[in-house]
C-alpha cells in the first residue's frame, strides 16, 4: 500500500466516523453513500420527509471539504435555474454565460421528483458526461462532481415519477428509513442546539477525494466474479416478472460500486458478498416489472431476491 493510498484510507475512516456522529443509527446508508461517491456515481435517496436525506448530503459535503449547492426542485423550476443562462452585455454587445448552481462539486437536488420532466432532464448530460452544453459551447464540470438527489414517494401529491433514462443515471437508490429508538433518543441531544453538521470539522479536501476515487479504480475483480456479475444481469432479463432486466451499463455500474465498497472497508479486491450487498441499491431501480407482476404486488426487490438465490455464488478464493 502506497503512502497516498494509506492517507486516503485514513481520511475515509475519519469521514465515516464524522458522518456517523451526525447521521445517527445509519452506518449502512453512510457506507453506501461514500461508496457511490468513490465509484464516481450519483445517489438517489428516497424516503418520506424528515428522515435526514438533506442532512446526509450537507454533512457529506462538509466533512469531505467539497463545494456544494442546494437546489429546491419545485413544479415551476426551469432548466436555466439549474444550468445557467446567457445574459446580454450591452457594453461589449455580447452574450455572457452566467453559470448556474450545477457548477459545483456536490449538487443537492432536493425533492427532485417535484420538478417537471423537462427540468429533470436538464441533469442528464451533466450526470452522464460531467459537462454542460449551452449555446453550442461545452463547459466542463469540476472534479469530483456528485449529484445527491432526494425524492419523496410517488404516492405523495405533486410529484412526477422520474423517467427510466433519468433513473439509470443514478448509480444507487437507497432508502433512509426511520432510526431505531436508541438513535432517535440520542438525536434529541445531538441536534437540540447548534447544527450538528457545523460542529464537525472537515477531514478531507476535494483533492483527497479524487485520490480515493483513484484507489477504488485499482481494486481487483477476479475473472470468476466478472462472470458472476454477468450471470446476475442475465438472470434479471430472463425473470418472468421483469419486462426489462438490467442493461450492460448496469453490470458495469455494479462492478464499479463493488470496487468502491471494497475500497471503503480497506480491501484491495472484491468478494461475492460485496456484489450481493450492492445488488439492491444498484440494480432495483433499473428493473421494469411486467404489468401482470405489478398488479400482483411483485417488486424489483423480489426479482433480485429470486436472482440472488438462484444464481450460484462462485466458490473458492477470488484471484
Amino acid at each position: 500500500m502506497s503512502g497516498g493510498d494509506a492517507s486516503g484510507r485514513v481520511a475515509l475512516e475519519r469521514a465515516i466516523a464524522a458522518l456517523e456522529s451526525i447521521i445517527l443509527g445509519k452506518p449502512a446508508q453512510i457506507r453506501l453513500c461514500l461508496a457511490c461517491l468513490l465509484a464516481r456515481g450519483h445517489l438517489l435517496i428516497e424516503d418520506v420527509p424528515g428522515v435526514g436525506k438533506t442532512t446526509l448530503a450537507h454533512a457529506l459535503a462538509h466533512v469531505l471539504g467539497l463545494a456544494w449547492q442546494r437546489v429546491q426542485f419545485t413544479s415551476d423550476l426551469l432548466p436555466a435555474d439549474i444550468i445557467g443562462v446567457s445574459v446580454f452585455d450591452r457594453a461589449s454587445q455580447q452574450f455572457h454565460f452566467r453559470r448556474g448552481p450545477i457548477f459545483t462539486q456536490l449538487l443537492l437536488a432536493d425533492e427532485v421528483n417535484r420538478a417537471s420532466p423537462r427540468t429533470q432532464s436538464a441533469l442528464l448530460e451533466a450526470m452522464e458526461e460531467r459537462q454542460v452544453s449551452v449555446d453550442l459551447t461545452t463547459y466542463k464540470l469540476p472534479e469530483p462532481f456528485f449529484v445527491v438527489a432526494t425524492q419523496n414517494p410517488h404516492e405523495q401529491l405533486g410529484t412526477f415519477a422520474l423517467p427510466e433514462s433519468q433513473l439509470d443515471r443514478f448509480l444507487m437508490r437507497i432508502p433512509m428509513g426511520y432510526p431505531d429508538r436508541m438513535a432517535e433518543v440520542a438525536m434529541l441531544d445531538a441536534h437540540a442546539g447548534t447544527s450538528a453538521v457545523e460542529r464537525v470539522t472537515a477531514v478531507a479536501a476535494a483533492s483527497t477525494v479524487v485520490e480515493m476515487i483513484g484507489v477504488a479504480r485499482l481494486v481487483h475483480v477476479a475473472p470468476i466474479l466478472k462472470g458472476y456479475l454477468v450471470d446476475l444481469a442475465t438472470a434479471t432479463r430472463r425473470h418472468p416478472s421483469a419486462a426489462i432486466g438490467v442493461s450492460p451499463r448496469a453490470t458495469l455500474a455494479l462492478q464499479r460500486a463493488a470496487r468502491a465498497y471494497a475500497a471503503s472497508i480497506g480491501r484491495e479486491y472484491i468478494v461475492p458478498d460485496d456484489i450481493k450487498a450492492l445488488a439492491g441499491p444498484v440494480l432495483s431501480h433499473r428493473i421494469v416489472m411486467t404489468p401482470e407482476a405489478e398488479l400482483g404486488g411483485s417488486t424489483p426487490d423480489q426479482v433480485l431476491g429470486d436472482v440472488l438465490a438462484s444464481v450460484p455464488v462462485p466458490s473458492g478464493r477470488p484471484g
